[in-house]
């Protein structure tokens, strides 16, 4: 119940952020949301009824690979987008349109330069 109401937070809060304006809080989101997905891929192999994978013992009980490489493969590539969300971000902070262009009393002209 636990593991489930984690992924449930972990999951609105990274919506909640995906939804937001600053790249910041997208990629922040993107990351929680991330993490929603690699604990569902976990709760989804059924850890909780499994053994340890290497006991020496019958191998029916054995924990399941397979979710766990999947989440290891989730993870580097959740790190690299991330990495290039980040990048995007720094590069593209100047091309920010929000900004309403400035009017054309505060920017000197090259003609009133000239005659001072």
């Amino acid at each position: 119940m636990s593991l489930a109401l984690g992924i449930g937070l972990l999951a609105a809060a990274g919506v909640y952020l995906v939804l937001q304006r600053g790249m910041i809080r997208i990629i922040l989101g993107f990351v929680l949301l991330t993490h929603a997905v690699n604990l569902l891929l976990i709760a989804a192999g059924g850890v909780a009824r499994r053994d340890a994978p290497f006991f020496g013992g019958d191998t029916s009980s054995a924990a399941d690979p397979l979710p766990q490489a999947f989440v290891l493969t989730a993870i580097v590539i959740a790190f690299a987008i991330t990495v290039v969300m980040a990048t995007l971000a720094v590069v593209g902070r100047g091309d920010d349109d929000t900004e309403p262009p400035p009017s054309g009393d505060e920017a000197p002209s090259a003609t009133s330069e000239a005659a001072s």
